[in-house]
């Protein structure tokens, strides 16, 4: 067979034409025996480009290395007696077209190339012979003539039109080949899951992965930041939808998302993201063992005069509250594994030690809620809690009350009396969802004086915080303050891992109580951030994992800390466009601009007027919570200053002028402070409606925000 390619040999340099009709040199770098063509290469514009091209073109332009023929017979020599499947217009001996397929189809390029003569099959029926040629030619200009049209007849179909036509063979094949594959598939699954293909093509790429998971034997590192992911199992809810789990932990610190995508052509495929943490733990890992990993290592901090903090932060129902309160069982929680206990139990183990023994420590636990911006402590029947700053400008809790305890047992029951208390409600993820941040604190106190302390917060579901724009007020507020309080605790978290002069902790309620966590030098903090293996929250799952990754390369990129302590100027440019009451007018304004500077990538300038207007509204309903509770204690002097006056008008001889005037007085204070009250109404009221307009602004943003 390797004598169709004639003279050509690998490093030949032949003449090609291009599709656009040019014609130049190109070097043959492979011969293709299968498809009776060569690959040539050649170098344009600096770059080296390459085609394959069938042997018939390559001939008809270069003839010189076309196989020799064989010399025909001389005149005296009969001509040698006709195969009985020649056709007609036969050519030279040497030279015959190539046979038909066995279904009797034509050949599709008419290519001519020399072959051995096959034996005809001897059912076929013989021809007619040819007719003598006349006798004005002689055999060798026969066979010439003969050739040069069959060359001009297997030119007349283009390169291009060949081309597509092995495009479209090799389509066709390919479709069946993939038409077989899945009906073998379908035999061996169960073709009623939804997505199966999606789950062939994860359990495929898992196959080729080499998994190393987290193991207690590893090495526990130090980090001033340390950011982790915990993936949940599948629930009861996900298991009856048949849902996949689209998440893998191949090792102990990566995390890989398989997000189905579709292409134009409607054909599914996946797109496999990974995100590298500090620790990865899968879906067979306890509480304890995240517990040994992140928030253990911080104990022994506040033994030593620093400032511990732990979140978990995720979706609703991706086991924020199962890792820090504990196992669930319906609604009732086993308190004793969650991350709270087991931090409170090695607290008591490290009293016992010999060198903070002789310290003489007292241990104390607070336990208290941020729901939409308002604070309640939830082992004191939630009583609503005054947020301020004292002249030394520390964040005090108003009211907050510190249970003393003795044992992890007292420590027990303060979380079950607080669990029974938080805000939940049922949503579409999780029928008992936390709907606020809980933050639960072991408090060390040397002498009445504070040693360290432990926070550990639960964090509300970060999927709220997309709701900005709904019809309910309540919904709305909730989500903002979510929303926001997420975003300042990022900055806070990046303020701390950069050392940098301000923490912007005033942006929100969550980072103001949590002030004295993320200044100092002595201060820890690691994040949890729990994500869902299904695909149907996948989304949320890539949010998340993505928030988590941000708040972890804050930490470890030096230039890009060095660049982060530069003003956004683009976003200073874009807020000078606002209106002027965003300036600066207090303290929790200023963070809340620099938030939105920050975060100009995630913060619109409509969600900033809305986050702007929402904070205005929490802070005027303060205001007129306050003034109302002092008008009501000052009415109850005036029914008392009253009841003295008409008291006086019994007696007979009694002093008109003076009750007349008396009563004038109490006239004009009750005015004065009403009319001023009514005043802070109307405004509240202006208020509330500038928060609507504000929100029906976001209104379009809404769909992409989810």
């Amino acid at each position: 067979m390797a004598s169709c390619f004639g003279k050509i040999v690998v490093g030949t340099y032949v003449e090609i034409k291009r599709s656009d009709g040019r014609i130049h040199q190109a070097m043959v770098t492979s011969l293709n025996e299968d498809n009776e063509s060569v690959t040539v290469e050649w170098i344009e514009n600096g770059d080296t480009k390459g085609k394959e091209i069938d042997l018939e073109s390559i001939f008809a332009l270069n003839t010189d290395v076309a196989p020799d023929e064989e010399i025909a017979p001389s005149p005296e020599t009969p001509p040698p007696p006709t195969p009985t499947c020649v056709k007609v217009n036969k050519i030279a001996k040497n030279r015959r077209t190539i046979a038909p397929t066995k279904n009797d189809a034509p050949s599709r390029d008419n290519r001519v190339i020399p072959t051995r003569a096959r034996q005809p099959p001897p059912q076929q029926p013989e021809p007619a012979p040819p007719p003598p040629p006349p006798p004005s030619l002689q055999p060798t200009q026969l066979t010439q003539a003969q050739t040069q049209q069959q060359l001009l007849n297997a030119r007349r179909k283009s390169n291009c039109v060949k081309e597509v036509e092995k495009l479209q063979e090799k389509r066709e094949r390919r479709r069946i080949q993939q038409q077989e594959l899945r009906e073998k598939r379908a035999q061996e699954v169960d073709t009623t899951i939804p997505n199966y293909e999606i789950m062939y093509m994860i359990r495929d790429f898992r196959a080729s992965l080499d998994y190393r998971p987290l193991t207690t034997a590893d090495l526990i590192e130090e980090h001033r930041i340390c950011v982790c992911v915990r993936k949940r199992p599948l629930n009861k809810k996900e298991l009856s939808m048949k849902d996949l789990d689209v998440i893998t932990v191949p090792s102990k610190d990566v995390v890989m998302v398989h997000e189905p995508k579709q292409k134009v052509d409607l054909t599914r495929y996946l797109e496999n993201q990974t995100f590298r943490f500090d620790y990865a733990f899968d879906d067979s890992t306890t509480n304890e063992m995240v517990y040994r990993f992140t928030a253990r290592p911080l104990v022994e901090t506040i033994f030593e005069r620093g400032m511990a903090t732990c979140f978990a932060y995720g979706q609703t129902g991706s086991g924020k509250t199962h890792t820090m309160g504990g196992d669930f069982s319906g609604k009732n929680q086993d308190c004793a594994k969650g991350v709270y206990a087991l931090a409170a139990r090695d607290v008591f183990l490290m009293l016992k030690k010999p060198n903070y023994k002789k310290l003489d420590l007292q241990v104390y636990a607070t336990f208290f809620e941020i729901y939409s911006g308002k604070v309640f402590d939830l082992l004191n029947r939630k009583a609503k809690l005054r947020v301020l700053e004292d002249g030394k400008q520390q964040v005090q809790v108003v009211g907050l009350q510190e249970k003393d305890v003795k044992c992890t047992e007292e420590v027990l029951k303060l979380i079950e009396v607080g669990n029974s208390c938080r805000t939940s409600g049922q949503t579409s993820a999780n029928a008992h969802s936390s709907r606020s941040h809980a933050v639960f604190q072991i408090i060390l106190r040397r002498k009445g004086k504070m040693h360290g302390k432990f926070s550990l917060i639960d964090l509300a579901g970060n999927e709220r915080g997309a709701d900005t724009s709904s019809a309910d007020r309540q919904t709305r507020l909730e989500g903002a303050e979510i929303n926001k309080s997420l975003l300042a605790l990022k900055e806070c978290i990046r303020a701390l891992g950069r050392n940098k002069p301000h923490t912007p902790f005033r942006a929100s309620k969550l980072t103001q109580v949590l002030r004295d966590s993320f200044i100092g030098e002595n201060s820890r903090t690691c994040m949890i951030a729990t994500i869902s293996p299904g695909m149907t929250s996948c989304e949320n799952t890539l949010n998340t994992l993505r928030y988590a990754n941000r708040v972890k390369e804050l930490t470890v990129d030096a230039n890009q800390a060095m660049d982060g302590g530069r003003p956004n100027i683009n976003a200073v440019n874009q807020l000078e466009l606002l209106d002027e009451d965003w300036l600066s007018i207090s303290p929790q304004r200023d963070d809340l601009k620099l938030l939105c500077e920050q975060n100009e990538e995630e913060v619109s300038p409509q969600l900033f007027t809305f986050h702007e207007a929402v904070s205005q509204l929490v802070e005027m309903e303060e205001q007129v919570l306050e003034d109302h509770r002092a008008v009501f204690q000052e009415s109850i002097r005036w029914l008392e200053d009253e009841k003295v006056l008409l008291e006086m008008t019994e007696e007979v001889d009694y002093d008109v002028e003076l009750y007349a005037t008396q009563l004038e007085q109490i006239l004009d204070q009750k005015i004065e402070i009403l009319t001023e009250l009514r005043d802070k109404v109307k405004s509240f009221r202006s208020t509330l409606q500038e928060e609507e307009q504000a929100s029906k602004q976001i209104n379009p943003k809404r769909s992409r925000a989810l």
